[in-house]
């Protein structure tokens, strides 16, 4: 990976602030500067090498090359460099202390995400799908409409656990009338020939037909398929009032509440337990 070396020092408060700095700071510093990097260019469209994307057979074949596989949790493998230490959640976490202290991969994409629905006129239901739709890939890739409808379920409404759940189907079927197409993204990250599994058609051709299908597809029509690192920042601030309204924050923390998913809670607050 090439680094802007100007663009870095800069970040660190100039040359001055840099001179300040111990050796171990440094290295720190440009591993995190380097990871954010990534972070953006995986991200961010990407134009097809060569002129052509890759092939599902050519994604296959790269899974023997790799330390980690590709539906491993964000906070369970570090992009480059090795993970870093978590600080200690509250003793009754809330949800704004998830997405502070352990969403940081996914965040900043489903706070952008909520933003465009917000202002586009979606129902709160819907603004709040949007903004917690991809915070699981912090636990999990792999089908993660379900499992974040699953984390989700006991504390939000029907129609945003609905809209998490199936976004994850509708994302790959194009509907221009509400809106949708195919992101070049997918060729990439799937493969130019790639073709959902039958269990995504099923699921897809039954949530077409279902009177909720509509919150669904607002979730894939107000997601952003290449994140914008040059959009101004987003707070969850904003987002406060349709929280309260809408998410039940359980009074012993998420967690520790004893219910279905409680462990899902304490895994994504405690990745480094060993068992």
């Amino acid at each position: 990976m090439e680094i802007d070396r100007r663009a870095f020092i800069a970040g660190l408060g100039g040359t001055t602030a840099v001179s300040l700095m111990g050796d171990e700071a440094k290295a720190d510093a440009l591993e995190e500067f380097m990871s954010a990097r990534l972070n953006e260019a995986v991200a961010a469209p990407q134009a097809p090498s060569g002129g052509t994307f890759p092939s599902a057979a050519d994604l296959q074949a790269q899974i023997e090359t790799r330390p980690t596989r590709r539906g491993v949790g964000n906070l369970f493998a570090a992009r480059t460099g090795n993970v870093k230490r978590l600080d200690p959640m509250p003793r009754a976490p809330r949800l704004v202390d998830f997405f502070t202290m352990r969403f940081n991969g996914t965040s900043n994409h489903c706070l952008q995400s909520a933003t465009k629905a917000l202002r586009s006129g979606m129902t709160e239901e819907v603004v709040l799908a949007c903004l917690l739709h991809d915070v699981v890939q912090e636990l999990i890739k792999v089908d993660h409409g379900w499992w974040g409808a699953q984390l989700f379920e006991p504390y939000v409404p029907e129609r945003t656990t609905f809209a998490i759940r199936y976004h994850q189907a509708l994302r790959f079927y194009a509907d221009s009338e509400n809106g949708y197409e195919y992101p070049d993204l997918y060729h990439r990250v799937f493969g130019r020939d790639y073709k959902p599994e039958p269990y995504i058609e099923q699921t897809y051709q039954t949530v077409r037909k279902h009177k909720l299908y509509g919150d669904a597809r607002m979730v894939t029509v107000n997601d952003l398929y290449a994140f914008d690192p040059n959009a101004a920042p987003v707070s969850l601030e904003q987002f406060a009032d349709i929280i309260g309204r809408h998410f039940r924050q359980p009074k012993q923390g998420l967690g520790y509440d004893n219910s279905p998913v409680a462990h899902m809670w304490r895994s994504i607050e405690r990745p480094d337990a060993p068992l």
